[in-house]
């Protein structure tokens, strides 16, 4: 059976809607890039270099990457001598498999959060403004209070105007508290008193938000180092999570956003947001395989429960569904 036909088995017969997420979320990267896989298998009689020169192309139109695309290829190659593949229309099969490979054969850190058994959870977020960082606060506040846990928010960027009131805005509709101080106030001094807050109310998951900006990393770096040294002082061993978002829509821009955050302090995980609104979907697969940083969540359209867990099996069957679909009823 192939690659494609057992996920396919796998997630059909399952009756997590998630999948479907996945499938309709990733449409727009799906009409672009496996679209014109399709096309490529189809229009070759052979696998030669120009056959893999246009795949090169189709993947680093999809922002896969340019060192990802060269490892891919280099990998892809190697298989065609391995299997002595001749039928284009067989490396449609092979790309899926090595997709996921690529997303697989990462170190060992794990895509699922470091959720603590026994007291509080502190997770840090960070991120430049405009991606997306407050409602994903927010849409996770959403999910761990569905799941019964207690959450408190703490609005520990102080530097834009109107952070403060969107995250009370979010705070509002989950129905969680907001622990903040004024606009211009020490973001440290305000993880202090979320972390008190979070203690005296017995929370099981405390979100915090920090500022976006990156002009000025030095100021960011002394900023991030102050609120970890304060939350690691009062709770020994957090912020359990350093989530870097990232804007799905800026391609290639993010990658360069991860670099940087990577450089200014110690992300565990990206939270990837707009996928569903871009053609840019390989970004998930060079920020894995370049930067060896687990994407944990993935945004997949507007609604509450649209961000999702990342799963890189769901991910790559929801880049092929239909499209493989059809040619194996063709066949």
């Amino acid at each position: 059976m192939s690659f494609f036909k057992k996920l396919k088995e796998k997630f059909t017969q399952s009756t997590d809607q998630v999948t479907e997420k996945f499938r309709s979320g990733l449409t727009k990267t799906r009409d672009v890039f496996a679209n014109k896989v399709n096309n490529l298998v189809a229009r070759y009689r052979k696998i030669d270099e120009d056959f893999f020169e246009e795949l090169e192309e189709i993947l680093i139109g999809a922002d896969v990457g340019f060192q990802t695309v060269m490892d891919l290829i280099d990998e892809l190659k190697m298989e065609v001598k391995r299997k002595n593949i001749q039928d284009p229309k067989e490396m449609q099969d092979v790309i899926v498999e090595k997709l996921v490979e690529i997303y697989e054969n990462g170190d060992e850190q794990t895509n699922d959060l470091a959720i603590q058994p026994d007291g509080l959870t502190v997770i840090l977020f960070v991120g430049v403004n405009g991606v997306g960082k407050t409602t994903t606060i927010g849409k996770l506040a959403h999910q761990f209070k569905s799941e019964g846990k207690n959450v408190l928010l703490a609005a520990g960027d102080t530097f834009r105007a109107g952070a403060i009131d969107q995250l009370e805005v979010w705070g509002d509709r989950v129905g969680v508290e907001v622990i903040k101080q004024g606009e211009g106030s020490d973001p440290a001094a305000v993880m202090y008193d979320a972390i008190r807050a979070a203690k005296a109310r017995n929370a099981d998951v405390l979100l915090c938000d920090t500022a976006g900006r990156l002009q000025n990393k030095v100021n960011l770096m002394k900023e991030l180092e102050k609120v970890k040294r304060v939350i690691e002082r009062e709770i020994p061993g957090a912020p359990h999570e350093v989530l870097l978002v990232l804007d799905a829509t800026t391609g290639q821009n993010a990658m360069t956003q991860a670099k940087q955050f990577k450089e200014v302090t110690n992300v565990t995980g990206i939270v990837l947001t707009k996928l569903d609104g871009t053609a840019k979907g390989g970004i998930v697969l060079a920020i894995r395989n370049e930067l060896q940083i687990p994407v944990k969540f993935i945004g997949l359209g507007e609604q509450m429960d649209d961000l999702q867990p990342f799963d890189p099996e769901k991910y790559v069957y929801g880049l092929f569904a239909g499209i493989m679909d059809d040619n194996e009823e063709v066949e």
